[in-house]
């Protein structure tokens, strides 16, 4: 019996470089739900959960879930991890997809690929961000209950606690791990969304594929990049994962 399969999306309204990021319209939705959207299309995912905050910016979001019958947990601001575990004690969920609010383009048959090689894998934690391959904003992480359970008892840093998956891959020596790899190395795209330029790109994307966005895939976007009908954001690609330029504390 294929255990149960978790989604839980992060999301929150404060970003310091993009605020409100996660409600800006995309064709016509805003892109929580269009994150959503593209999330159920995945056949391997059994459940969708947003995890935000219990800060009053995140009153508008939490709202907009509701509305929707979405199901939502609210936690701690900083401290993400808490946020998951608190999902994770009311769920009977055994492997959870952690996927963040910055990436609208989320591809569905990626997320299928990833959670069946997790699933005949004796794994911990696969990624596709270790080492990347694919585009900024593709980014899927999978882990068991039991190891983010695990990691949550240990001596983290407050940055590990709030990147959640950052003391898995900070101790290879007690996590099994592996990172999945694309056929080409596409890892100088950058198709996430930190600032309004990235917005823009995304924006041109949804654009292209009016009353598909929830279905189109990954090859479909490098054919329009290839053939010069989108605009790529201006950021650089080299600016990814910026949050977790910070110094690390030490853990053990």
């Amino acid at each position: 019996m294929k255990p149960k399969v978790l989604a839980i999306i992060q999301a929150r309204m404060g970003s310091s470089r993009l605020p409100g990021k996660v409600l800006m319209d995309l064709n016509g939705e805003p892109t929580i739900l269009r994150i959503i959207d593209r999330l159920k299309k995945a056949l391997t995912v059994d459940e969708i959960i947003v995890a935000t905050s219990l800060d009053e910016s995140d009153n508008q979001l939490f709202e907009l879930l509701q509305s929707q019958e979405i199901e939502c947990f609210r936690g701690h601001l900083e401290d993400v991890l808490s946020r998951f575990i608190g999902v994770l004690a009311n769920s009977d969920a055994e492997v959870v997809i952690r996927i963040t609010a910055d990436c609208p383009l989320v591809m569905p048959r990626l997320v299928d690929q990833m959670v069946k090689e997790f699933l005949v894998s004796d794994l911990d934690y696969l990624s596709n961000t270790i080492t990347p391959t694919f585009p900024d904003g593709l980014d899927v992480e999978i882990f068991t209950k039991e190891a983010l359970m695990r990691l949550h008892g240990l001596n983290l840093s407050s940055q590990e606690r709030e990147h959640v998956t950052l003391g898995i891959s900070n101790r290879p020596d007690q996590f099994r791990l592996s990172n999945f790899v694309a056929k080409t190395d596409l890892s100088a795209l950058r198709w996430t969304v930190d600032y309004e330029e990235d917005f823009d790109f995304i924006s041109q994307v949804y654009s292209h594929f009016e009353k598909r966005e929830s279905d189109f895939e990954y090859e479909e976007v490098l054919h329009l990049l290839e053939k010069a009908f989108l605009k790529p954001s201006t950021i650089s690609a080299s600016r990814r994962n910026e949050a977790l330029l910070k110094p690390i504390e030490g853990h053990n």
